[in-house]
């Protein structure tokens, strides 16, 4: 079994606590772990890999605990954000250094075909010195995938990567979780995971705010009250003809201009188009004010 478990799970440096009281189950296929930064993803996938103890709270990898487990590794890989590679090295020499540290039976094999996966082989005899960002983030999952783990764990592993790469990347992951490995990958882009995951974890400041379906939490993402700055060539009247109107729950004329509170950005939108034009209003600016993925994330842990 490749499942990861979390019950209770925190863990803290000192009197910052970074994870605060996490339980979740991850099982085959591909989990995004979303959130801003700083919000306790890394630290998760760092008690995931046996890098660190959790403070409290169980937390296991196939029923095994992960920490004080060298064992794990046989069936674990992981990609972290950091640089995590000898740049002296080739691509090819450093994915062999990790199948040597695995004692591969066939590690040149198994070489070649993780470097084949992630589409290196072109640039596998080159020194890592030399490569992109993007680069380095393949030759790095080619090291993680060496002794084909049934578990891979990634860190934002899609910073750096042109768009061809990105999808290069997704389309192996995905592939990946079609085969019932347990992948998980953090990101703070909303985009990465709703084109790679169905299932995510929504972490925000070390608790866990969300979890499952990814369809039904981007829903709740989405169908969550927004505020928009309007400036427009009459604000009062504007502001007159939009009190009442279903989509609208709140109206405030201010210095700047109108303060609106919506309860669905779409119609809102529509809305204040048709009006504006009816009413013979010229507009000037319309803002969402509050589309940050910190207040998004942060009307998930209220909610």
């Amino acid at each position: 079994m490749s499942t990861i478990e979390l019950t209770g799970v925190s863990h803290w440096y000192g009197n910052v606590v970074a994870v605060n009281d996490v339980t979740m189950t991850i099982g085959p296929g591909v989990t995004g772990l979303l959130g801003p930064n700083g919000a306790g993803k890394s630290t998760i996938l760092h008690m995931i890999s046996g890098f660190l103890e959790p403070s409290r709270g169980t937390l296991t990898v196939g029923g095994a605990p992960s920490w004080h487990n060298p064992g794990i590794y046989r069936t674990l890989g992981l990609v972290p954000e950091r640089d995590s590679v000898y740049a002296v090295l080739t691509g090819l020499e450093f994915v062999r250094a990790t199948a040597k540290l695995h004692k591969l039976a066939d590690a040149d094999g198994a070489v070649g075909r993780a470097i084949a996966m992630v589409d290196m082989a072109a640039a596998a005899d080159r020194r890592i010195s030399t490569y992109s960002k993007g680069m380095r983030q393949r030759i790095k999952v080619a090291a993680a995938l060496v002794h084909d783990p049934q578990v891979l764990l990634l860190d934002e592993p899609f910073n750096g990567m042109d768009p061809r790469q990105r999808l290069h990347m997704m389309d192996l992951l995905d592939k990946l979780g079609a085969e019932g490995r347990t992948i998980l990958f953090s990101s703070h882009i909303l985009e990465e995971v709703e084109r790679l995951s169905g299932t995510i974890q929504v972490v925000v400041a070390g608790r866990l705010a969300a979890s499952g379906d990814f369809r039904a939490i981007r829903r709740l993402m989405t169908s969550r009250p927004h505020v928009f700055m309007v400036r427009s060539s009459d604000d009062r009247l504007l502001g007159a003809t939009l009190i009442g109107r279903p989509a609208v729950t709140g109206v405030e004329l201010t210095a700047k201009g109108l303060q609106v509170r919506a309860s669905d950005y779409g119609a809102f939108c529509r809305e204040v188009a048709v009006l504006s034009r009816e009413h013979g209003i010229r507009l000037l600016e319309l803002l969402p004010a509050d589309e940050s993925l910190e207040s998004v994330f942060s009307y998930l842990l209220a909610s």
